[in-house]
């Protein structure tokens, strides 16, 4: 495991590639990295999952074509500004009203309806 938690299970029907791509795309979709955060180096992040470069490498890249991150040359990769970084935030938004919601005994459905009332009066 590396120290964002990525893992790849040989005995997965998925390519390796692919976990660490779809991995690294939840962590960022998540807002567990955020835009500007540094990616791990393609050798560091290969030699922690035990894989070959080039196929840390094809994550990246497959994550740079979506837009999700940016390759800087020597400054390395980094998280992207986007579209994703806005739902990200309002996720963790929405998480927090959510707990804050249960802990004051407010049930789902009324907090749905501040909501919608917030909504309506913006």
């Amino acid at each position: 495991m590396t120290e964002l938690g990525v893992v790849v299970d040989p005995a997965s029907h998925e390519a390796p590639f692919e976990q660490v791509r779809a991995q690294l795309e939840a962590l960022i979709r998540t807002g567990r990295l955020v835009p500007g955060d540094h990616l791990p180096t393609v050798r560091a992040l290969a030699a922690d999952l035990g894989l070959a470069a080039n196929t840390v490498a094809r994550a990246v890249k497959e994550l740079e074509a979506s837009g999700l991150v940016e390759t800087r040359g020597r400054a390395g990769t980094v998280v992207a500004s986007g579209e994703h970084a806005v739902e990200a935030a309002l996720g963790v938004l929405a998480a927090r009203f959510v707990a804050a919601a249960r802990e004051a005994g407010v049930d789902d459905d009324a907090a749905v309806e501040v909501v919608r009332r917030a909504q309506r009066n913006s």
